[in-house]
């Protein structure tokens, strides 16, 4: 205690000295720590100390403008003393009380109580208030204490609101905020994911929305190296887009390295911080949930990650998910995710893709373009021919082999039929699907109708898709039926297409004359070994006439059509 003067008062050091000197190093054991504020109003002070709970073993009025409370520390060394002092005051500062940092020094003096400081009196206020220890106040203010920001009052903000973020995709989110993208396997979502980075980065338009050009990071969950990047080469050929910027795109590749989100988070925060990246897209989230995906309030920890992520970089994040088992054309698209229903109310845009059951029609119609693209590929790369055909005729898989036929020889024809060929299995290859939306900053968009024509999705622009209806809840074995007598009906139409097509040829070099069964025979056999397929023998062309709608003529021993 240094020398009393009743108009400067008295001090005290609250931690026990070596009795070699006064400084930090003679500091014998580090009980308590010293908390006080010139800048706060005492009672205000009062107030906040209490509602803390700090573990005070004394609270003393300093007889002047402040209270000083002699806080348990307990520390076992002047590092860890440090530590905690520091936590101590943070904890102050975040909650109203404007702390003199000088005081952090474990050799500080503290007034005494009961010695007169002027005017007035420097005395105990309370004793041992809030809870025992320091660890049990550490454990208490860990589950209570939060960064969270004060509510503001609306009319503080009403004149001069904050600017909205602006968009990623134009319509559909924001800049720093989330995206789900659900839909079955198969659906090719990794593909529309990388179709949007791609636009991302080249500032073009994903789909229908035109995107905000910037940095993406692409995290690969799934495929190994080599796969991924050729998957992005292989993309970007099929969208017609030079790689101008390919500077914009990052890939992190951990497949085999994944760890659960709330691990994964401050890593990718601590790798991408200063990357100025505008979209994160973690693909599949699958791999990195942690607990279970039907419990709503482990999904909403994990989901919390997202935003973890969000608000730290400031960047969107984007991400897919998959449904759940069964048929999903009879729900909602925010129920047909995997689940606890937390996936589709979390993110700020949700975009669920649902497949379209072709009909026969369309599939005709899809496989006419095939054959008319086929022809213009091969016609385009041999002659200068456009002028000779109308814009009908151009449409028309019939008249365009037509017109192959006349112009090409039989070698030229033979390399048109592998075109052709080659065209019709992408068009098998095709799928239907259909994109509905949910989002929370913009109005609802009609569903989007699209093909998935591996490895892009293309829009269906001239509504081949309108009606379609999705797919619906039919059990496996009715479907695998239906897939049968499906595959029947189109190798019996394709048997006499090349039926009719072979008499129509004949006719055509023979001077309009019908062929008969032998003759057909042989032109079937020489268009089949020409292209490598197997062809019939002439039993099975004599007993097929009736389905194609021709008879063997009695007299003439050609074939006619069916009266």
């Amino acid at each position: 205690m240094g020398d009393y003067d009743p108009q400067g008062g008295a001090w005290i050091r609250f931690n026990p000295l070596d009795g070699k000197g006064v400084r930090n190093e003679n500091v014998a054991e580090y009980r308590y720590a010293l908390v006080e504020s010139d800048n706060t109003a005492i009672e205000k002070q009062n107030a906040i100390l209490r509602e803390l709970e700090l573990p005070i073993a004394c609270l003393v009025h300093s007889g002047g403008k402040s209270l000083h409370a002699i806080v348990k520390v307990d520390a076992e060394n002047y590092p860890e003393y440090r530590k905690r002092v520091d936590y101590l005051y943070d904890v102050c500062q975040k909650n109203g009380i404007k702390v003199d940092v000088q005081n952090r020094n474990p050799s500080r003096l503290s007034r005494m109580p009961g010695i007169q400081r002027g005017e007035h009196k420097q005395f105990l206020v309370d004793t041992n208030i809030g809870k025992e220890s320091w660890n049990e106040w550490y454990e208490w203010i860990e589950s209570v204490n939060d960064d969270l920001p004060d509510p503001e009052g609306l009319e503080a903000v009403w004149e001069n609101l904050p600017e909205l973020s602006p968009c990623l995709i134009e319509g559909v989110l924001r800049k720093g905020h989330k995206m789900l993208i659900a839909g079955p396997s198969k659906a090719g979502k990794s593909f529309l994911q990388i179709e949007l980075c791609i636009a991302i980065a080249e500032g073009k338009k994903w789909l229908q929305w035109y995107c905000a050009q910037g940095r993406v990071l692409y995290v690969n969950l799934e495929l190994d190296r080599a796969s991924c990047l050729h998957r992005f080469k292989d993309v970007y050929e099929a969208m017609g887009l030079q790689p101008l910027n390919l500077q914009n795109i990052d890939i992190w590749n951990l497949r085999g390295k994944s760890v659960p989100m709330d691990k994964l988070a401050p890593k990718l925060i601590r790798r991408a911080a200063k990357k100025n990246y505008v979209a994160i897209v973690i693909d599949p989230i699958y791999k990195v949930i942690t607990g279970d995906e039907n419990s709503a309030d482990q999904m909403a920890n994990f989901c919390n990650q997202f935003d973890k992520v969000c608000t730290e970089l400031g960047c969107a994040v984007i991400y897919c998910h998959h449904h759940s088992k069964g048929a999903q054309g009879g729900k909602k698209s925010m129920d047909r995710a995997s689940g606890s229903g937390v996936f589709a109310r979390d993110p700020d845009a949700l975009l669920d893709l649902i497949e379209l059951d072709t009909t026969e029609a369309l599939e005709k119609q899809e496989m006419n373009k095939a054959i008319c693209k086929a022809c213009r590929i091969y016609l385009d790369a041999h002659f200068a021919w456009k002028d000779e055909l109308s814009q009908d005729d151009l449409l028309s898989s019939a008249a365009m082999l037509e017109y192959c036929k006349k112009t090409l020889d039989k070698w030229q024809m033979n390399a048109l039929s592998r075109v052709i060929e080659e065209q019709k299995a992408i068009a098998k290859g095709k799928t239907a699907w259909r994109i509905e939306g949910t989002l929370r900053e913009f109005p609802r968009f009609e569903p989007i109708n699209l093909w998935f024509s591996y490895p892009v999705h293309v829009l269906d622009e001239v509504g081949s898709l309108k009606d379609l209806q999705m797919e619906t809840g039919k059990p496996l074995w009715e479907k695998a039926k239906e897939a049968r007598q499906k595959r029947s009906d189109q190798a019996r139409n394709t048997k006499h297409q090349k039926y009719k097509m072979a008499i129509e040829n004949f006719r055509f070099e023979h001077e309009d004359k019908y062929p008969t069964v032998k003759e057909l025979y042989e032109v079937l056999k020489s268009d089949a070994e020409a292209t490598g397929e197997k062809y019939p023998q002439e039993k099975t062309v004599r007993n097929s006439l009736k389905e194609i709608g021709f008879m063997v003529d009695k007299d003439t021993h050609c074939l006619c059509p069916l009266p």
